[in-house]
């Protein structure tokens, strides 16, 4: 396949993101196909995964197609970025940093409180 795949990566993906100096493509052929594995810059990485990861999906069945047309199986890892975004979500992005405990979560009650409570309304 001389690389075919590594290259139809490379410019698919620099077409998309901001920053086409940082995009680094390695590939490895072993017994089970292709590995791409891709490096971008961290402000770049939504563009390439795109939303619900159907960009990052587009991108796979493309080098699949790619790979069939040259009887290789080919796969794609992309790296998160050193500084990427793997903990938005987490107690860091939320400003919690161990010092003080967490929220406890709040009493159970029985059932028969509970319908008492709806009597309220």
């Amino acid at each position: 396949m001389a690389e075919k795949d590594q290259e139809f990566l490379e410019f698919v993906v620099k077409g998309l993101v901001e920053h086409p100096q940082d995009v680094k493509v390695s590939r490895v052929v072993d017994e089970m196909g292709v590995l791409l594995t891709l490096d971008l810059n961290a402000d770049d990485m939504g563009k390439v995964i795109g939303r619900s990861g159907n960009t990052a999906k587009a991108i796979r069945t493309l080098l699949r197609v790619v790979g069939m047309k040259n009887s290789a199986r080919v796969n794609l890892k992309i790296n998160e970025p050193a500084g990427g975004r793997a903990d938005a979500g987490g107690a860091a992005a939320q400003g919690w940093d161990g010092t003080h405990a967490a929220p406890t979560a709040p009493q159970m009650k029985s059932i028969d409180e509970a319908m008492g409570d709806l009597g309220n309304f």
